[in-house]
């Protein structure tokens, strides 16, 4: 059984009329669009419709790991390498929100491409004379969403990547720091501050404030660093000020660099005149 069939029978089991009934008025639909040049409210109505209306197929294809095998399987046939691990079919297959956030980006690709591909370009073709005919427009969208998968699969991957070696650094600090000196923001001579000065000023805090101190240098919000340590953004603010007043003492004894991201305005400047 091809893809194309595989998607038809998924769509089939969501929708309850007949794909031929669905076809005609898909055609009648998208000539009525068409006048419109495929935009304006009422393609944003139809648009928001057909995103909707796939929710619940994708996560069901993706739930049972057919959506994943299916794309995995269109970018062979073109000599693309995509792999899915096991461990990631089955987070998959059990975490509803993990495929609501893979769902809701390939959405946000497909939306684009469908309009371009099946509409402005003539892609999706209701008089398709195919060994198993034409197919209806959430078919069609259904399979753009498998060829929008693989990008979004690959950035999830490495966020989720990401997320785990800042988690594991909470608990080891050098490795944190080790981590921070290949990323593009330490490029300039802040580099320095990650050598033993620094840390000895760091180990010495609570451990609330190494925390605050490590993501912030990391780049999160003050509002993302206190909802990760289920603090306020306001107590998160006053760990980095203290810190910040230890960090100005050493500095102002040319101990330490102090990292753009911790410094209090005009500071810098003072810092730099000072060395």
């Amino acid at each position: 059984m091809s893809d194309t069939d595989v998607i038809a029978e998924a769509v089939d089991g969501f929708l309850a009329d007949p794909r031929t009934l669905r076809i005609q008025r898909d055609a009648a639909l998208v000539a009525d669009l068409a006048l419109g040049g495929f935009e304006g409210l009422e393609y944003r109505v139809f648009e928001d419709r057909l995103l909707r209306d796939s929710m619940p197929i994708l996560r069901g294809m993706l739930r049972s790991g057919t959506f994943i095998t299916l794309s995995v399987q269109r970018y062979e046939t073109l000599n693309i390498p995509f792999f899915v691990s096991s461990e990631n079919r089955q987070l998959l297959h059990s975490s509803d929100a993990e495929r609501d956030d893979i769902i809701v980006d390939v959405l946000m690709h497909a939306r684009k491409t469908f309009r371009t591909r099946a509409l402005l370009n003539g892609g999706w073709n209701p008089n398709f004379r195919g060994p198993k005919g034409a197919c209806c427009l959430m078919s069609y969208f259904i399979g753009r969403c498998m060829w929008d998968f693989r990008r979004v699969y690959l950035r999830w991957v490495k966020e989720r990547e990401r997320i785990a070696q800042v988690e594991a650094a909470l608990l080891d600090p050098e490795a944190f720091f080790r981590l921070l000196t290949a990323l593009p923001h330490h490029g300039e001579p802040e580099t320095i501050l990650f050598s033993g000065a620094f840390m000895e000023l760091l180990d010495a805090q609570p451990a609330e404030t190494r925390a605050v101190v490590r993501l912030t240098c990391e780049g999160y919000a003050d509002g993302e660093i206190a909802d990760r340590l289920k603090s306020t953004p306001g107590a998160v603010r006053t760990r980095r000020y203290r810190f910040k007043k230890v960090l100005y003492q050493a500095a102002s004894e040319r101990k330490i660099w102090i990292p753009a991201q911790l410094h209090i305005n005009g500071v810098r400047e003072q810092q730099r005149s000072a060395v």
